[in-house]
């Protein structure tokens, strides 16, 4: 296929076009941009070199000598969605910054609902990427005596929970779309199930759980705690209370 490398090569490291002819048409953002509508619009599955051609009025071979292979596409997709990511003056408060970068990653990912299925750490090399690592290091830096080692796990296990807890909330409403009934309906079905279970006996602890705090479930407070808890474990001991 026109572009293709015979051996591993990173996309960032090529020139924007290969190949001889007239100035370049496009430019990797303007294939990216392309890619990303089409994936807002129509979902992962929707993309394709064809398709992102027919977006940019461009013959899909000729695609081939910006973009050799649709993974390389996914790449350029992954950066331009991470662009949008602010890039603040850390605040020195490491924790506040950092819950600030995972709230803002699950905007990101929520305005973009096919990222999560793209995140893998092979994307961290792109220009983007690049700067929101550096960025949250930065943000760590009071953190005097952790080691980098232990600074980028941190990012690591931050940016695990938001892409799995973002990936839950996108499935449960991808569902909830394909109901023949409205998910409060359903709710309120599954709902007197697991109350008359819970009220057989059966289920003593669920029981008491139920009796200690029957409210409906707070799904902002469970994200806030879920990043909360993974900041924890990175608490220098003589700052943990």
């Amino acid at each position: 296929m026109a572009g293709r490398a015979a051996v591993p090569e990173v996309i960032w490291a090529r020139p924007e076009r290969t190949g001889r002819g007239p100035r370049p048409a496009y430019t990797r953002a303007d294939i990216a941009a392309a890619a990303v509508r089409i994936a807002d619009e129509g979902g992962l599955d929707a993309v394709s070199m064809r398709h992102v051609a027919a977006e940019l009025g461009c013959g899909t071979m000729s695609l081939y000598n910006y973009v050799p292979r649709k993974e390389d596409l996914y790449e350029l997709m992954v950066d331009a969605a991470g662009g949008e990511h602010e890039l603040w003056e850390p605040s020195g408060d490491w924790r506040a910054d950092m819950l600030r970068v995972g709230r803002q990653t699950r905007a990101l990912m929520l305005r973009h609902p096919w990222l999560p299925g793209l995140m893998s750490p092979v994307y961290g090399f792109s220009p983007h990427a690049l700067r929101y690592l550096e960025h949250c290091l930065t943000c760590l830096d009071p953190l005097h005596d952790m080691t980098y080692g232990m600074k980028m796990q941190l990012v690591a296990m931050l940016n695990g929970v938001v892409t799995t807890y973002v990936s839950n909330e996108l499935a449960t409403a991808e569902r909830s779309r394909s109901l023949p009934w409205s998910q409060e309906q359903e709710d309120a079905v599954r709902i007197a199930y697991l109350g008359s279970q819970v009220a057989s006996g059966a289920y003593p602890r669920m029981a008491a759980a139920f009796a200690e705090d029957a409210g409906p479930i707070d799904l902002e407070a469970i994200f806030e705690t879920a990043l909360e808890k993974v900041l924890d474990g990175f608490v220098p001991r003589g700052e943990q209370s």
